[in-house]
Parts: structure tokens; C-alpha cells; sequence
């Protein structure tokens, strides 16, 4: 009787210090980024740790003295950040509600495709995009990247619209149908209203990876469109030494966007991933 006593407080406990590492394990980077970026730049890596160290903000003085650039950059990354995003979700849904309401061999073998494409490494889709690049013009522009990175994660998008397309009754198109709606009207005000969560969920995918994403971005820029993880890779392996003082004040200013967007949507990204996992 003891042990099974016992066994339900031991599972809980095993849970919540499994919790509390992956916590640790996930929280320790990003709270260890944001405290180095208040600490003068003699004293992050010291050895033996200083604790008690005043925080300072002459890190994010000097970011704004040596590398103006930056901020500059992060309009870019905004800029193309959104557009993707955007232009990802749009098709996602529609490609979502094709691939959960038709079938046929066509749409099995681009289903098939679209996996085989988002497992290649990037570097192999991005040296034979290079020339094709350059001859359309699109070379060191917002535009090349938004189409990219739309191409490139449209694949994620799409499967995540098609589960939550497949949870939505056939029977309220249907319905639609007999009242007259056409399609542009059928999914505009019967589809879209009820995968708004997914949508939602995958643009916090897809704005997350896009807003991080490195190689395209070195790739196909070079001065006009670079975004601020170029920067930061410019910071980082700088000739005259890594001041490490402002690379973790950049790298601060680039996680506000991003946390501030999964914070915002955070109660919609949960509900909508929730929904996503059940049948209905």
C-alpha cells in the first residue's frame, strides 16, 4: 500500500525535474545572452565568475558607434521577415485544404517532392539558384529572399494547414455549395475563419526560421538587403578581435522581435496547435 502511495508523488516529481531541466537547459542561453550584454566586456568570460558586477549600457553605446549598420539591418530582416511569413501562410492554407480535400497520383507525388526539396541540405538548392538569381535581377534584393524563404518553408506550412483543414466537417462546405457561395467565397468565409489558429501557428514557425536564417541571406546579399544575422557573423569574425560587449547587445536587440511575437501569440500559437492534434 506504501508503494502505491508512493508512485504517483515519485512520477510527479520525475516530471517536474524533467520540466525544470529542459527549463534550465532552453532559458540558460538566452539569459545568459541578455545578462552578458549589461556586463563590461572585461568581465563575461572572467574566471573565476564576478556576480556582483554593476550592469552597464555601454555595450549597446559602443553597437551604435561601431556598427551603425545593424540597425539598419534589422529593418531588412523586418522587411523580409513579414513578407515571407506572409506569403508563406497564404499559400500554406491553400495548399493545406487541396491536399486535405483532393486526391489524385499528381498531388502524392508533389506531396512526395515537397518533402524530398525541404530535406536537402540548403547550400545544395542555393549554389544552382545563384545564376538564375543574377540574371532575373534579383540579386541583393528583399524580394529574392522573401520568395526563398516562402519556397522553403512552404512545405512545413502546408502540412501543418492540412491538419488543421482536416479537422473542419466537409458538411460546412457542402453547405456552402448549396447556398450558392463559390469557392473564393466558400474558403474566405467558411476555411479561413475556422484555421485562423493554424495559420497563426505556422507564421510563428515560419517567422522565427525566417528571421534567424543565415545562409540565403549570405548568399544572395550583399549590401542593400543584408540582414542582422550577417552582421552579427561580420561581428563575430572581426580582424581586429571579437568585442564580445556588443555582439551580445545585437544579439539581444534580434531576440526582442521574435520574443515579443511568440508572446503575443502565445495563447493563439497553443490553442492552435492543441487544435491541430486532436481528431475530430
Amino acid at each position: 500500500m506504501r508503494r502505491r502511495r508512493w508512485r504517483p508523488l515519485l512520477r510527479r516529481t520525475l516530471r517536474g525535474l524533467a520540466f525544470l531541466a529542459v527549463a534550465v537547459w532552453s532559458l540558460f542561453p538566452i539569459l545568459f545572452v541578455v545578462h552578458a550584454s549589461f556586463r563590461p566586456p572585461a568581465t563575461i568570460f572572467a574566471v573565476p565568475p564576478q556576480f556582483m558586477v554593476p550592469p552597464t549600457t555601454q555595450n549597446y553605446v559602443e553597437l551604435v558607434r561601431l556598427w551603425p549598420d545593424f540597425f539598419g539591418s534589422l529593418i531588412n530582416s523586418l522587411i523580409i521577415t513579414l513578407g515571407a511569413t506572409a506569403l508563406t501562410v497564404i499559400a500554406s492554407a491553400l495548399a493545406g485544404w487541396v491536399y486535405a480535400r483532393r486526391r489524385g497520383r499528381l498531388l502524392t507525388t508533389s506531396a512526395f517532392f515537397m518533402v524530398l526539396v525541404r530535406m536537402f541540405p540548403p547550400i545544395v538548392i542555393t549554389l544552382p539558384l545563384f545564376p538564375a538569381v543574377n540574371a532575373a535581377g534579383l540579386s541583393d534584393t528583399h524580394l529574392v529572399l522573401v520568395l526563398l524563404y516562402a519556397a522553403f518553408f512552404v512545405s512545413l506550412g502546408t502540412w501543418i494547414m492540412k491538419a488543421f483543414v482536416d479537422q473542419v466537417p466537409r458538411e460546412f462546405e457542402e453547405a456552402a455549395e448549396v447556398d450558392g457561395a463559390s469557392l473564393v467565397q466558400m474558403l474566405r468565409h467558411v476555411i479561413v475563419p475556422l484555421v485562423i489558429p493554424g495559420m497563426i501557428a505556422a507564421a510563428v514557425f515560419i517567422f522565427i526560421f525566417a528571421w534567424n536564417e543565415f545562409l540565403f541571406a549570405f548568399v544572395f546579399t550583399t549590401t542593400r538587403a543584408r540582414t542582422a544575422p550577417l552582421i552579427i557573423s561580420e561581428m563575430l569574425g572581426s580582424v581586429t578581435g571579437v568585442d564580445w560587449g556588443p555582439v551580445f547587445a545585437a544579439a539581444t536587440i534580434q531576440l526582442v522581435p521574435v520574443l515579443l511575437f511568440v508572446v503575443l501569440l502565445q495563447r493563439h500559437l497553443v490553442a492552435g496547435l492543441t487544435a491541430g492534434g486532436v481528431k475530430g
